[in-house]
């Protein structure tokens, strides 16, 4: 298995999860269960396939990604309510979805000899795109857009670090592992410490 390969598996294990969990405070029935894990399993990575014109598309050339989004739906479903907080479960486990992902769709583009802003973009699309899929459909507020957090910048900040060591190491290995460490450190200091980005105050217009 490639370094990408196994990128994009625990991906969309852990997305699988973190919607099967979204879906049980939705309280849905056992498919809705297998609709939302697989939507924001492979949401990002198939938009990300798309866009570079990688065909087969991943979960198409091997179909294996839907069975374990599948099963990891059907864990969820009799077990979600052991869980003392399934938002707080949820959170956490969708911070290393995203520092799983975002290596993934950097690595993808990296692979097919893309400029870096290319590199950069599939790499925030695939991390980001399979959890905005998820909350739109479920009528929730994206977590990629609440106020100040910082989701899309990890990504986008993961990204940026693996598209500008690349250059210096034989493999993608270290710029890969450097994209998801900044990525996840800078999700989980949001999430633990409240790191936030300054937002927009509306203020009365001079006169």
């Amino acid at each position: 298995m490639t370094l990408i390969a196994f990128l994009d598996y625990a991906s969309v294990v852990i997305f699988a999860l973190t919607g099967a969990l979204v879906a049980s405070r939705q309280q849905l029935d056992i498919v809705g269960f297998a609709f939302v894990a697989c939507l924001t399993a492979v949401g990002g990575g198939t938009l990300r396939d798309v866009l570079l014109d990688r065909n087969p598309i991943f979960w198409i050339a091997q179909p294996a990604y839907i069975g374990l989004a599948c099963a990891a739906a059907l864990v969820v479903f009799f077990t979600a309510h052991r869980f003392e907080s399934r938002l707080k479960t949820q959170i956490w486990l969708d911070s290393f979805a995203l520092a799983v992902a975002v290596p993934a769709g950097t690595g993808v583009a990296l692979s097919m000899g893309q400029p870096a802003l290319v590199v950069v973009l599939m790499g925030t699309i695939t991390g980001c795109m399979g959890g905005l899929l998820r909350d739109v459909v479920l009528d929730d507020l994206p977590v990629v857009l609440k106020q100040g957090e910082l989701y899309v910048t990890a990504a986008f900040a993961g990204a940026t670090v693996a598209a500008l060591t690349r250059p210096y190491f034989a493999d993608a290995l270290i710029p890969l592992a450097l994209c998801a460490f900044v990525t996840w450190a800078l999700r989980a200091g949001s999430l633990a410490f409240g790191w936030q980005l300054p937002v927009y105050k509306s203020r009365p217009p001079r006169i």
